[in-house]
């Protein structure tokens, strides 16, 4: 009897995954395995010193007007130039170290004040005493003659609005008429008479009267009396 060999076929199979493997999904694809763009960080936000340096002008010129000085007096004080302090004050330069205590020490501030990261730390009103109230501002009326004129506020970044008191003498005069860029003024007679030119129109103020007028018309005045005249502006320019 014939012997059948049977010859057995090896099967060759491919590995597969078992189920206890799991198949981490990708952390940046979709339901549907899609890969989803990450979201863009947050820009970085300004460094610290950047904010400080930033300060020190505008506390510069806060300080400076404050006291009712002009560029060129506090240059005298601090033997820094009128166009550096300018400058400084504008943010067009950053102040050395020795200019920094220069004008700290002519403002009468301690230098931390103008380092310190902290909004403006001075006081919410200004308080002028009568005995020491400060020349007016040298653009009021450049060209004004028979006037004694002190300033009772002074314009800043906080507060624009800026006020003087004048005593002017009979036949005291503002100069030819001038005109300002923006912004209105307020006359008050206290004693005496004004006349006021505005745009070619005449106002003859008496006692306690009043005219308030847009700045950036040409306006001019004088005292057209007997006696000395006592009056107060008060004027907001743009």
């Amino acid at each position: 009897m014939a012997t059948t060999q049977r010859r057995r076929t090896a099967r060759t199979t491919a590995p597969t995954s078992s189920a206890d493997e799991a198949v981490t999904p990708d952390p940046a694809a979709d339901a549907t395995g899609a890969v989803v763009a990450e979201p863009a960080a947050p820009a970085a936000p300004a460094a610290a010193w950047e904010n400080i340096v930033g300060a020190i002008g505008p506390k510069v010129r806060e300080v400076r007007q404050l006291l009712g000085l002009s560029l060129q007096q506090l240059a005298g004080r601090s033997e820094v130039s009128a166009a550096a302090i300018h400058k400084v004050e504008r943010g067009d330069m950053v102040p050395t170290i020795t200019t920094l205590l220069k004008l700290a020490a002519a403002l009468g501030r301690p230098i931390g004040f103008f380092v310190d990261d902290a909004e403006w730390a001075g006081p919410v009103a200004v308080h002028v005493r009568a005995a020491e109230r400060p020349v007016a501002p040298a653009d009021w009326a450049p060209s004004a003659t028979g006037v004694d004129a002190r300033a009772i506020a002074l314009p800043t970044d906080r507060l624009r609005a800026g006020a003087v008191v004048a005593r002017v003498e009979p036949g005291g005069t503002s100069g030819e008429p001038r005109s300002v860029r923006s912004g209105e003024e307020l006359v008050l007679v206290l004693e005496g008479t004004l006349t006021v030119e505005v745009s070619n129109e005449i106002y003859r103020l008496e006692q306690g009267d009043s005219l308030q007028f847009p700045a950036d018309r040409p306006h001019s005045w004088h005292n057209p009396g007997r006696r000395a005249a006592s009056v107060a502006w008060w004027y907001l320019h743009g």
